[in-house]
């Protein structure tokens, strides 16, 4: 139930985004979501795309820094309390969000709320009890 993920380092620079983005176009990657958080020398690039793997490997062959690594989607409906509802929920269990990023679904229903954890496992399975809606990866590359 997780979601892979690619994150690139990048310097805090005009074009660095629109490199990433073009090495990503020529290789036909699409991206399914995107966060990216920026200090005053470097940023950190977070993207869900359709081929981690492809993605991956057109991005080290231009000399991106690449780490692969592990997500969670939680699907809610798209509404107020959405996101305090499993804020809520992993609090009462002392789970902590490291970090998360969020979309709203085509439909304009639901929103994927996109999390990492410090305890994924026990994140998942407290999620899961409370009725929440966890999204495979397979959902999530394809839409």
């Amino acid at each position: 139930m997780k979601v892979e993920q690619i994150s690139i380092f990048l310097e805090n620079k005009p074009g660095g985004l629109e490199y990433v983005t073009r090495v990503l176009k020529n290789a036909n990657i699409n991206i399914r979501a995107l966060s990216l958080a920026d200090t005053s020398d470097f940023g950190i690039l977070r993207l869900i795309v359709n081929d981690t793997e492809r993605a991956e490997k057109s991005l080290q062959d231009e000399g991106f820094t690449v780490r692969r690594s592990f997500v969670v989607a939680v699907e809610i409906p798209d509404r107020p309390g959405g996101l305090h509802s499993i804020v809520e929920t992993l609090s009462r269990k002392g789970i902590n969000i490291e970090y998360t990023y969020a979309f709203v679904e085509r439909s304009g229903e639901n929103a994927i709320i996109i999390f990492r954890f410090d305890r994924t496992e026990e994140a998942i399975a407290a999620l899961q009890e409370n009725g929440f809606v966890i999204l495979p990866g397979k959902k999530i590359y394809s839409l």
